[in-house]
């Protein structure tokens, strides 16, 4: 599954949850509401997300933020960024004069 990262270390998240005043248990029951199999996002998991200490993690699922995302009723682009697609350097190589003839 695609993942995403956190934007601005999480602070997007933690104004969100200042601002609708929940706590993250509240948030993972509104995600488990959101949440089409009804399992929605662990306290865990969001305090991870929205952590700051050595805990922290700054990317997570696609399917995780957008639980969050609908529970918080904000918008995806706000809180997570995509992560940059897998692309590999095209390096111009040259030979050594040791090589040459």
């Amino acid at each position: 599954m695609p993942k995403v990262l956190r934007n601005g270390e999480g602070q997007p998240l933690r104004d969100a949850l200042e601002r609708q005043q929940l706590t993250l248990d509240q948030l993972s029951e509104k995600t488990k509401q959101v949440d089409p199999e009804g399992r929605g996002v662990s306290p865990a998991t969001i305090a991870r997300l929205t952590g700051r200490g050595t805990t922290a993690r700054e990317r997570t699922e696609l399917r995780t933020a957008w639980l969050i995302t609908e529970a918080l009723d904000d918008r995806m682009h706000a809180l997570f960024s995509r992560m940059p697609t897998h692309s590999t350097a095209t390096v111009e190589r040259s030979s050594s004069d040791a090589e040459e003839e």
